[in-house]
C-alpha cells in the first residue's frame, strides 16, 4: 500500500484528536473554516482544553483555513458537526459544505472518509452527489468514499482514540483495505470492517440510541420512586447486585451525541413509513428532565421563607470536559431565572468567555461562591467530588441540596439540609 497523505476537515472535539494521533506517524493537514480556530492551534492553544501544548508542537502538524492546501493530501477525513434543528430535523448543512470544499480539490485516486454521525444512507445519498457535482469526478471510478463513525469521548483520558475499536466501511473492497490499513496505523484496539457504509452509519446511530433509551428508563423510574418517597439511587444500588443488571443512572442527557443521534434514525425511519415509538418516547422523557428538575427545585421553595438563591456546580454537558453543546444545565438556569432565582454558576472546566457571550452566564470560582439557599450539584467534575466536606461553604443551614450525581452520601451529611436526589 502506498503511504497516504492525510487531511482532516473540522478540528473540533473529533477532528483534532484524530489529527494529532496521525501526526505521531506522518505529516498531516488540519483544515477548518474558522480562521480564529486555526490561529489558536498554530499558537498551540486548544480552546476545548482537550490537548496540551506539547501535543500541538509536532512538526508533522500543518494547520490551514485555505482549501487549496488540501491539494497536498489524497486521504481526506471529514469530521464536521451534524446537529438537529429546533424541530429535531437532521441538519446536514455543515456536512454538505465540507463535501463541497473537498470536492473542489478532489483528484483522481483520492479517498474521502466521513466520520460525522448521520442517518443510514446519508453518505451515499447526500454526500457523494456533492463530491461528484463539485469535482466532476465519479465515485468508484475516479475516487472512493468510506465511512468510519467517530467514537471520541471528550474528557475521557482512559478510552482514548487508540484504545477504541475503529469501525470502517467503504464503497469498494480495494478502498476498504486502504482505509483499514490507514486507520490501523493509529488504532491499537483493532479495526472492524463493516459490511457496507449503511451498516457502519446505522451502528453509530444505535450506539447512542441504546444509551438514550436506557437512561430514559431510569429517569422514568426516578419520577415514579420520587412520588413514592423512595431514593432511586438506593434502589439502583440494590438492583445492581444482580450480575446482568444494566447500570444506568438517572440524570440529564445533553451533548452532541446521545441527545441528538436518535433523531437521525427516527427521521429516516419515518421516511420509510415507520413511527419509532420507543425511541421517540425515550427522547421525550430525557428532553423533559431539565424542566422536571427545575420544577422540583421551585416546588421546594414554595413553602419556604428562604430567598430564592441557588449555586450550581457544573454547566458542561458531562464531567471533566469543557463541552457545553446542548447542555441541559443551561436550560435549568434559564428556567430558574424566569422564576426569580438568583444564580451563582461555577464550572472550572467550562470556557467563561463562551458562556458569557453565547448564554449570558457568568462563572464564579469555587472558592468565591457564597452560601445560597440551595445547591445544585449538576456535573460530576473531579473538583466537586469532595464537596460534602465543606458543604456549609455553599449552602445555608436549613437549605436545600439537589444532588443529580449522587456525590453526597446521606449518612455523611453534618449540616441541617433537605437533600433531594433524582
Amino acid at each position: 500500500m502506498s503511504i497516504r497523505k492525510i487531511s482532516v476537515t473540522g478540528l473540533g472535539y473529533v477532528g483534532l484528536p484524530l489529527l494529532i494521533s496521525f501526526s505521531k506517524h506522518t505529516s498531516v493537514i488540519g483544515f477548518d473554516i474558522s480562521d480564529n480556530r486555526i490561529e489558536e492551534l498554530k499558537n498551540k492553544y486548544d480552546i476545548n482544553n482537550e490537548h496540551e501544548v506539547n501535543e500541538l508542537t509536532s512538526k508533522n502538524l500543518f494547520f490551514t483555513s485555505n482549501p487549496k492546501d488540501l491539494l497536498g493530501a489524497n486521504f481526506h477525513i471529514i469530521t464536521v458537526p451534524t446537529p438537529v434543528s429546533d424541530k429535531n430535523i437532521p441538519d446536514l448543512s455543515h456536512l454538505k459544505s465540507a463535501s463541497k470544499i473537498i470536492g473542489s480539490i478532489l483528484k483522481k485516486g483520492d479517498i474521502v472518509v466521513y466520520e460525522s454521525t448521520v442517518f443510514p444512507g446519508a453518505t451515499e445519498e447526500e454526500c457523494i452527489p456533492v463530491l461528484e457535482s463539485t469535482s466532476l469526478l465519479r465515485c468508484g471510478v475516479d475516487f472512493d468514499v468510506g465511512y468510519s463513525p467517530e467514537r471520541i469521548n471528550p474528557g475521557d483520558k482512559i478510552h482514548t482514540i487508540d484504545k477504541i475499536v475503529k469501525v470502517v466501511s467503504a464503497n469498494s473492497s480495494s478502498a476498504l483495505k486502504i482505509i483499514s490499513q490507514t486507520y490501523g496505523s493509529i488504532i491499537d484496539a483493532g479495526i472492524f470492517e463493516a459490511q457496507s457504509i449503511k451498516v457502519a452509519e446505522a451502528a453509530k446511530v444505535i450506539e447512542n440510541t441504546q444509551r438514550d433509551i436506557n437512561i430514559a428508563l431510569v429517569n422514568e423510574l426516578s419520577k415514579i420512586f420520587n412520588l413514592m418517597d423512595i431514593d432511586t439511587l438506593d434502589v439502583l444500588a440494590a438492583a445492581r447486585t444482580k450480575w446482568n443488571f444494566l447500570d444506568f443512572r438517572p440524570g440529564l442527557v445533553g451533548g452532541h451525541c446521545i441527545g441528538v443521534d436518535p433523531y437521525y434514525l427516527t427521521y429516516k425511519s419515518r421516511e420509510f413509513g415507520y413511527e419509532p415509538e420507543v425511541i421517540l418516547s425515550g427522547r421525550k422523557v430525557n428532553d423533559e428532565m431539565a424542566l422536571y428538575i427545575s420544577n422540583q427545585i421551585i416546588k421546594k421553595f414554595k413553602n419556604s421563607s428562604m430567598p430564592r438563591s441557588i449555586s450550581i456546580l457544573g454547566v458542561t454537558f458531562k464531567e471533566n470536559c469543557a463541552d457545553i453543546r446542548n447542555s441541559k444545565i443551561l436550560d435549568i438556569i434559564n428556567e430558574l431565572h424566569e422564576n426569580g432565582f438568583t444564580i451563582q454558576a461555577c464550572d472550572p472546566n467550562a470556557n467563561p468567555i463562551i458562556l458569557k457571550n453565547q448564554f449570558n452566564v457568568d462563572l464564579i470560582p469555587l472558592n468565591k461562591l457564597k452560601p445560597s439557599s440551595a445547591l445544585l450539584i449538576a456535573v460530576k467534575h473531579k473538583v466537586f467530588e469532595n464537596i460534602n466536606e465543606n458543604l456549609s461553604n455553599y449552602v445555608k443551614n436549613s437549605g436545600f441540596v439537589f444532588d443529580l450525581k449522587g456525590l453526597i452520601d446521606p449518612k455523611d451529611i453534618n449540616l441541617d439540609i433537605d437533600l433531594w436526589r433524582p
